[in-house]
């Protein structure tokens, strides 16, 4: 167990958020993250509102642990996700891709806490301003949407852990508890995980898009699709016809013609490997196997244990 601001924050045992990925993160994941001792996030922005209502149930039944909701502002029902997450009393929301003064208020009014996703100093410090309970600071190492100017989670956490007084969670890159430490080293007072958990048997991703990242060598990632909304790709088929485009020079309205709609579903939901959009993170290159959620959880936070350990054996002080 550890205790720091932010499990007192979310009244978990660790640090540790599994982040809320869209066709991956249901109910199973969110309730095997949150039995295991981190959060557990269902993410809504694949969902319509009935589908959100049935995993919230099922995420009730199956833990009595906290749990949240991952709340992507540029949904466009979003009242309505809103207003089941009052009826159904989530007591935690992320907030992520707008502006956080949007509902911030109206869902802190309700007893909910807010934290709200970012990528650069300029919006945690707006983030602060509209009075989330705490920030969560994604390094382009991120995989799914991104931010535009790629700063990386080695640089982003110290310096917005600098400019802001609030909790900080680091997100982009970390995989593991050595990833885990490292972060908090550097400030951050807890750690989001996505890509890994995307790898493990309650997400609700496919099994070949789980199977494809599991083999996802360095370097077999991309970010790219800025002028629309940035988001990092493993280099399948549909991401080098988007290559293509680009170097034949193609408009933004060809651009978000050839992206289409449902390409995130039909490669990470459906499992369509060629014509689909894979989304992950460049830390699929250190994950090699499919586990349950719980295994995950149990080995990160072993590894940070250890690795904490011996970095602070005797052996390693310094005069």
């Amino acid at each position: 167990m550890i205790s720091n601001r932010i499990t007192h924050l979310f009244k978990t045992r660790y640090p540790l958020v599994q982040a809320g990925m869209i066709w991956c993160s249901g109910y199973k994941l969110a309730a095997a993250v949150s039995n295991a001792g981190g959060l557990g996030i269902i993410g809504s922005g694949s969902m319509y509102p009935d589908i959100l209502e049935e995993h919230l149930v099922k995420c009730k039944k199956a833990t009595n642990k906290p749990f949240a909701v991952n709340l992507p502002m540029i949904y466009p029902d979003i009242d309505k996700h809103v207003e089941l997450i009052r009826k159904h009393q989530v007591p935690i929301v992320f907030t992520s891709a707008g502006n956080p003064k949007t509902w911030t208020a109206q869902l802190k009014a309700e007893g909910i806490t807010v934290v709200h996703v970012v990528s650069s100093l300029k919006f945690a410090l707006k983030a602060q301003d509209a009075g989330v309970d705490a920030i969560v600071a994604e390094g382009f190492e991120a995989g799914g949407h991104n931010g535009i100017d790629e700063t990386t989670t080695f640089t982003l956490i110290p310096t917005v852990k600098k400019e802001i007084t609030i909790p900080l969670i680091a997100a982009g890159g970390i995989a593991t508890g050595r990833g885990m430490l490292a972060a908090m080293v550097l400030g951050a007072d807890g750690v989001q995980i996505g890509s890994r958990f995307v790898a493990s048997v309650e997400s609700s991703a496919h099994s070949n898009f789980k199977n494809t990242v599991i083999h996802t060598p360095e370097g077999g990632t991309q970010l790219t699709l800025k002028e629309l909304t940035p988001v990092r790709l493993i280099k399948n088929e549909f991401y080098q016809k988007v290559q293509h485009a680009y170097a034949s020079g193609a408009s933004i309205d060809e651009l978000k013609n050839l992206l289409g709609r449902g390409r995130a579903k039909m490669g990470m939901f459906e499992g369509d490997l060629k014509e689909g959009e894979l989304e992950i993170g460049q830390v699929a290159a250190i994950i090699r196997e499919i586990k349950p959620a719980a295994e995950i959880v149990a080995e990160i936070m072993a590894e940070y244990h250890e690795a904490l350990r011996l970095m602070t054996a005797p052996q390693n002080q310094f005069a």
